[in-house]
């Protein structure tokens, strides 16, 4: 029986590689719904190709341009973010990747896992800002929460089979597009240079937050809730070829290694066929073609973002959705020429003084904290 797919955020980068996968693997998988943001013209085409029921646009300015796109076939066009959370509890879908950038997808995966659908998970800032409560509600309703990084990918692979105790996780990082510029010289970075990624080919906001590390902080949080790991014992690693994805140490001292190309089709793959493999072709990896594999430790005076994230991991209660909130504002601020690069960490460290702190929050409590902490960011980068 076919897998019915609910693909939030379909015109992103992870969207359309998800549809990729779908297209390499018709009698494994259907689309029900498709959702973008703003982009209804590529929205459109999808749910064409892809003959799904439902699609929804989020920006509701966008409706009636791909309601009028799509005039004359039987796909339903709703818009908003509540259609959003709609289409992904939807009785006529069995997983929905949510592929959604930023706080945005919180909701949506709150909705998948109250609706008991399994969730295959690319949006990282839903366990970087409630990520205690989304783990708690999936295992009340018993809603896999499957991860689609490449990293936490990498770790649950390598714990695939696996009885014993975990002594470490080791998350590695390619150091982003910046790794070889000098501190001193991170002032002047622009926006078209810290979009330059030397491996990966992903959206703008993630991308920039690989350059900061703000990327590789949030995926400790990330591992911290997926896999039950004090943050004590999740280490990072730069591995400037992104070859290796992770590692997990075992009490025995063994190391397990989830190793591949930069291609996000894979962790995709997995998720959506978890705990089995789908069959893929292309190219496959050539250890000739790679016969130098180099570790290092992260400057943490020049990726100041990532001990910051550890210290909101160990503060707990809203402090990471507070760092999300701040770092979404001035990462867009940076984007478009509004603020300098050092002033996306200046906007973060600024907001977790100011705002307010609350140690034991609801989903509410989330929405506010969030709102505070744009509003913060925007008030210390004179928006």
């Amino acid at each position: 029986m076919k897998q019915r797919l609910s693909v939030l955020g379909s015109t992103g980068s992870i969207g359309v590689q998800t549809l990729d996968i779908v297209r390499e693997n018709p009698d494994m998988f259907e689309v029900t719904s498709l959702t973008a943001h703003r982009n209804w013209q590529l929205l459109a085409r999808q749910a064409m190709e892809f003959d799904a029921d439902t699609v929804v646009i989020g920006d509701k300015e966008c409706y009636e341009d791909l309601a009028s796109a799509l005039s004359g076939t039987q796909i339903k066009v709703f818009a908003g973010n509540d259609s959003i959370a709609a289409a992904a509890s939807s009785s006529q879908v069995d997983v929905v990747v949510n592929a959604l950038v930023g706080y945005a997808g919180l909701h949506p995966t709150l909705a998948a896992i109250e609706a008991g659908k399994k969730v295959a998970l690319a949006n990282k800032e839903t366990l970087v800002v409630a990520g205690e409560t989304v783990m708690e509600r999936a295992m009340h309703r018993r809603v896999p929460i499957v991860p689609i990084d490449s990293e936490h990918s990498a770790i649950l692979q390598c714990l695939a089979g696996e009885c014993s105790p975990v002594r470490r996780l080791i998350v590695t990082c390619s150091g982003g597009a910046l790794r070889e510029l000098p501190r001193e010289a991170l002032a002047d970075v622009t926006p078209e240079q810290a979009l330059h990624h030397p491996q990966w080919s992903m959206g703008a906001k993630i991308t920039i937050d690989s350059a900061t590390l703000v990327n590789k902080g949030f995926e400790v949080i990330e591992a911290r809730w997926l896999f039950g790991i004090d943050p004590d014992r999740i280490s990072v690693l730069l591995h400037p070829q992104s070859i290796v994805h992770s590692m997990v140490e075992f009490e025995d001292g063994a190391i397990k290694a989830q190793l591949g190309t930069p291609d996000m089709h894979l962790p995709i793959s997995y998720a959506l066929t978890y705990p089995r493999r789908a069959s893929r072709g292309g190219d496959r990896f050539s250890f000739i073609d790679h016969p130098t594999l180099t570790f290092a430790e992260v400057d943490r005076e020049k990726y100041p973002a990532l001990d910051i994230a550890y210290e909101v991991l160990r503060r707990g209660g809203t402090a990471a959705c507070t760092m999300n909130g701040a770092n979404e504002e001035a990462v867009a601020a940076f984007l478009s020429h509004r603020c300098r690069y050092h002033d996306i960490v200046g906007s973060i460290r600024h907001a977790l003084e100011k705002a307010t702190f609350v140690a034991r929050p609801d989903i509410d409590d989330y929405d506010r904290a969030n709102d505070e902490a744009r509003a913060l960011a925007r008030s210390y980068l004179k928006l």
